[in-house]
């Protein structure tokens, strides 16, 4: 077992360090792969919890990353790229980023999804030059799992989240922390 080990803590290790020494251009998608990902991450949140689709329909805005990747290893860190739409349509472009230290061990992808249920937290997001959640804005994540639904009348929090689509090794639903800044396609 300690072998199994050993090339576990070596595969994360390595995996840690290949995505943090890609520069961030090469993962910058182009404006339809984004969409194109936005559109597919936001079919797929409708499939696992179809509540999600009227708490959207009633947003002021829906800021959509369909992959975010995270990996740590004492010390972590986050990254995506995403979109906000405005009545259905990109209005802006965004990348997310955290980074973290303590005990982590893992890797993850995973999609994350704000919705912005009010048109002051929408512009209060729009207006900030690097909004951080938990201390620009206050993020109530929705959970969700087979069987279980959301109540669409207590979505009165002006930003709601979603977090689904978890692959790998590392659990953690928290958006504290995350940083967001709008980028260029």
């Amino acid at each position: 077992m300690g072998i199994r080990m050993d090339r576990a803590v070596t595969s994360i290790i390595a995996t840690c360090l290949l995505i943090f020494a890609i520069p961030g251009s090469a993962w910058s998608a182009s404006k339809a792969e984004v969409d194109a990902r936005v559109k597919s991450a936001m079919q797929k949140l409708y499939i696992d919890s179809p509540e999600a689709r009227e708490l959207a329909a009633k947003a002021a805005g829906i800021l959509v990353f369909p992959r975010v990747y995270k990996v740590g290893f004492g010390f972590g860190g986050k990254f995506g790229e995403g979109a906000l739409l405005i009545n259905k349509a990109t209005a802006q472009y965004y990348r997310v980023a955290s980074g973290s230290i303590g005990f982590q061990v893992g890797a993850q992808a995973r999609s994350e999804v704000l919705l912005f249920m009010t048109a002051t937290a929408l512009e209060a997001f729009r207006q900030s030059d690097g909004w951080e959640a938990g201390v620009d804005g206050s993020v109530a994540i929705v959970q969700f799992g087979v069987g279980e639904s959301i109540d669409t009348h207590s979505g009165q929090d002006p930003i709601i989240g979603f977090v689904f689509g978890n692959k790998g090794l590392m659990y953690d639903l928290s958006l504290e922390g995350t940083k967001y800044w709008q980028t260029r396609k």
